[in-house]
């Protein structure tokens, strides 16, 4: 029975795709945290509750920042595995084809 191994060259794609992954995610969270965290003046904590129509409008935060920004990490992740996954049934494929021309080689000789 032959047996399927993981060569040493697939983990550095894999730690490539890894890091593609993080990168994109890097970037797509960027715009998030300018507008929350990096964009609040020192001191800014509130000691109580205020209502939304209390505060001014230029402390308010939008959402369409933070959904856009969810929906890109998660169609970067889904794409990312989905390629992942592609590249992995490409190397299955072909050691099956290598596995059935090495079987037909032992049969006729």
């Amino acid at each position: 029975m032959a047996r399927l191994c993981v060569r040493g060259s697939d983990r550095g794609t894999t730690v490539a795709t890894l890091s593609v992954i993080l990168v994109v995610l890097g970037v797509s969270l960027s715009p998030i945290w300018t507008t929350t965290v990096a964009a609040q003046p020192p001191g800014a904590a509130q000691d109580g509750f205020v209502p939304m129509d209390d505060i001014p409008l230029e402390d308010q935060l939008p959402a369409a920042p933070l959904l856009i920004g969810a929906y890109a990490a998660v169609w970067a992740i889904a794409i990312g595995y989905l390629w992942t996954i592609w590249r992995r049934l490409g190397t299955v494929e072909r050691e099956l084809a290598d596995v059935a021309r090495r079987v037909t080689e032992r049969e006729n000789p």
